[in-house]
């Protein structure tokens, strides 16, 4: 496949602006290679979900479901869940560090699902924006599958949305997004072929189509294996026979698996048969993903054997040896919304079987995303728009297409509410392809200007204050004052002017902004909010983190309140000494803040040398010996009594710095460990890493004792004990 037009035009949005993108297109037409493209080039950090478990692997992703774990009830807009998002760590840091959500078949997500995945990305991210400030790339074409929708949940989502297409989500409507549609088709080069799918899709075949395509009817047609025939049906029902047919014709013993069902279970909802029959030989498809990536839904193979113990071996291609898999349990879920507007959960029944099903034919919209030489369409009695083309497109040579069936005017279906939409979506898409060059340029300022937001913090400061003075002014009148005083400065010293610098940001031009003598300008504002922010919340920040609070209200409201400011403050500080030390630029700038969030350590500012060359003994002494020095220095100041941060500022240094300074003498002996921890506690740490064990890491050791805790306390003890040299700062 060639870069045409398109393909570049979508490339540049998704890459150089923080716009959201639909790209969509004829089948065949590149989505999906445009999509592999992104997530090999793309600097953004991104995560690829889709509708189903299918079209998720298809995609290198995620089911949207699994990922964002959420309910498969409808969703209510403004509704919102019971319980806390009982998200891991490592996942909340995935969503708050996410640049870009990329959602694979778009077509069949509904409206509801875009809407909760707006809920919970704007819990984790930014609140006031529409997917917490997310960029989405949305694929996938509407004409092909649309969304599933119940009787009974299009009774209730009718009362909220126009229709369960993604296009009228409430969040996607406050989204500016775009349209790019690839044209260009690759997988079908017979143009008779081509110009059949085109009216298909359109929903306008002639009369000439329809006898061309049925020309390939053969209802009798019995393909030979090694042809690698798969049949596509419009219904459950009708794939369920040709399954039952195929498998009588296998010869050999018939294993039965009978569910075990506890509590409500309806029959409509068994997510395979109650009473499973396979035979060594059969086709099969997994039907749930495993945790371990083993197999997923979709995944096909053939039965190989069953155990003693009642558990299946099947035999995938691509798969080295043989997948073994017993009884999985699913969950029957009610859910309701209460008086106060939240979606309550209640288990009603399992069911628990081998989560495979005979897979000699498979329905349309399990196919969507594949291709295939050779199928056998049984599409005569087509029940939804656009699953006739779904299937056609599934082939790349009209020759490779037995049809079971006749294809008539009425199989094929449109949806009005869609062709509104794409009309509206081609003239917005050509405004928005000639505004690329502004909203490039957008992009760059935006994201310079968020280094020098520092709104997160102000308000977290002012509510930190709130609580001393409302619940620990009595207690703590000393540190009162100080949170007082930090809310007072940041306001004169960082707020105030930001401000006027953001303004003078906003009225450049991204040619400007880019001058060496303004990145200069850019590199100098970074080190004076540095500066100033840490001279505002070292001292406050580490002595409100000391203090014990009996009563847990206020406990708890002072723990979250300090673990985001802290948070909001070494991240800003952080970025802030990175570009005031090599300037800014896009990729630096997201990759340091990804960093930042995640906890990474920072990368060396310091430029390396563009060549090697060879050093004398001398000239090594010569390097080595500043650092020495640096190290006595500190060592002269801390036997004088000095404290850390008046080390620091004697030194100029970060507090950091001279810690890493401490460690270091204390594993040389030349200070004593108590003058970082106290005999007690190392005792406490000391135990913790014999238990644990250096080789798991300090975070792992870190995470045991709890925020009471310093990783400088653990690095003396290690260093302090022997257990390990001490590292060079």
């Amino acid at each position: 496949m060639t870069f045409n037009q398109e393909f570049n035009q979508a490339w540049d949005f998704v890459e150089h602006t923080g716009i959201s993108i639909f790209l969509t297109g004829k089948a065949g037409t590149g989505k999906t290679t445009f999509l592999k493209y992104v997530r090999e080039h793309s600097t953004k950090r991104m995560i690829v979900v889709a509708p189903s478990g299918v079209a998720a692997i298809n995609a290198g992703g995620v089911t949207i479901h699994s990922f964002f774990q959420l309910p498969l009830s409808p969703y209510v807009p403004g509704a919102r869940l019971q319980q806390r998002y009982d998200f891991s760590k490592d996942k909340r840091r995935i969503l708050q560090t996410l640049d870009m959500l990329v959602i694979d078949e778009i077509s069949m997500v509904r409206c509801d699902l875009l809407d909760e995945v707006d809920n919970v990305l704007r819990r984790f991210r930014r609140h006031n924006l529409p997917f917490g400030g997310v960029q989405l790339l949305m694929i996938g074409d509407l004409s092909q599958l649309s969304p599933v929708v119940t009787a009974e949940d299009e009774a209730i989502l009718g009362q909220y949305y126009k229709s369960p297409f993604f296009f009228d989500s409430d969040a996607l409507k406050r989204t500016p997004y775009v349209t790019i549609q690839l044209k260009q088709v690759y997988r079908q080069s017979d143009m008779n072929f081509l110009s059949i799918l085109n009216h298909i899709r359109d929903g306008k075949p002639t009369d000439a189509d329809l006898q061309l395509l049925n020309m390939r009817l053969n209802p009798g047609f019995r393909p030979d294996k090694k042809d690698g025939y798969i049949r596509l049906v419009t219904h459950n029902r009708m794939a369920d026979f040709e399954n039952r047919t195929e498998l009588n014709r296998l010869q050999g013993r018939l294993y039965t698996f009978d569910a075990v069902i506890e509590g409500d279970f309806p029959e409509m909802s068994y997510p395979t048969d109650s009473h499973l029959e396979l035979k060594v030989g059969a086709q099969v498809m997994f039907i749930r993903n495993d945790s371990e990536g083993t197999y997923y839904n979709g995944k096909i193979g053939i039965v190989h054997a069953v155990t003693d113990n009642g558990e299946v071996e099947v035999e995938c291609q691509g798969t080295a040896g043989f997948i073994t898999v017993g009884p999985q349990t699913w969950e029957n879920t009610k859910y309701k919304l209460n008086e106060k507007n939240e979606i309550e959960a209640d288990v009603q029944g399992t069911f628990a079987q081998i989560p495979l099903r005979l897979a000699w034919a498979i329905t349309i919209h399990k196919s969507q995303g594949l291709t295939f030489d050779h199928a056998i369409i049984d599409a005569g009695r087509s029940f939804t728009t656009g699953q006739v083309y779904v299937a056609l497109s599934r082939c790349r040579t009209l020759e490779g297409i037995v049809l079971a069936t006749p294809i008539t005017h009425n199989a094929i279906q449109t949806d009005h509410r869609v062709d509104q939409y794409i009309d509206h979506q081609e003239e917005a898409a050509q405004r928005s392809i000639e505004d690329l060059p502004r909203l490039k340029e957008n992009y760059y300022k935006q994201e310079l200007m968020s280094l020098f937001d520092f709104m997160p913090i102000q308000q977290q400061e002012d509510q930190m204050m709130r609580i001393f003075i409302g619940s620990l002014g009595k207690t703590y009148p000393t540190l009162t004052y100080m949170h007082k005083q930090a809310v007072d400065t940041m306001q004169k010293e960082i707020m105030a002017v930001a401000q006027k610098w953001l303004q003078v940001i906003a009225r450049m031009t991204v040619g400007q902004l880019k001058d060496e003598a303004f990145q200069q300008r850019v590199k100098d504002s970074a080190k004076y909010f540095a500066a100033h922010l840490h001279t505002i919340f070292d001292d406050v920040l580490r002595h409100s983190g000391e203090i014990s609070v009996k009563n847990q209200s206020v406990a708890k409201q002072l723990h979250n309140t300090l673990d985001a400011l802290k948070t909001n403050y070494n991240i800003a500080y952080r970025l802030l000494r990175r570009i005031g030390d090599v300037g800014f630029n896009l990729v630096t700038f997201q990759q340091e803040r990804a960093n930042a969030i995640l906890g990474k350590p920072e990368e060396q500012t310091k430029p390396k040398a563009k060549r090697k060359e060879a050093k004398t003994k001398s000239e090594n002494k010569e390097q080595k010996k500043p650092k020495e020095n640096t190290h006595e220095k500190t060592l002269l100041l801390a036997k004088q009594g000095m404290s850390v941060s008046q080390i620091a500022k004697e030194r100029n240094l970060a507090e950091s710095t001279i810690m890493d300074h401490l460690v270091y003498l204390i594993g040389e002996g030349k200070l004593p460990m108590e003058l970082l921890v106290s005999k007690e506690r190392a005792n406490i740490i000391s135990k913790e890493i014999d238990r644990i064990g250096l080789e798991n890491g300090m975070k792992t050791i870190k995470e045991s004792l709890g925020d009471d805790y310093s990783y400088e306390e653990i690095k003396a003890v290690i260093v302090g004990t022997g257990k390990r040299k001490s590292p060079e700062s």
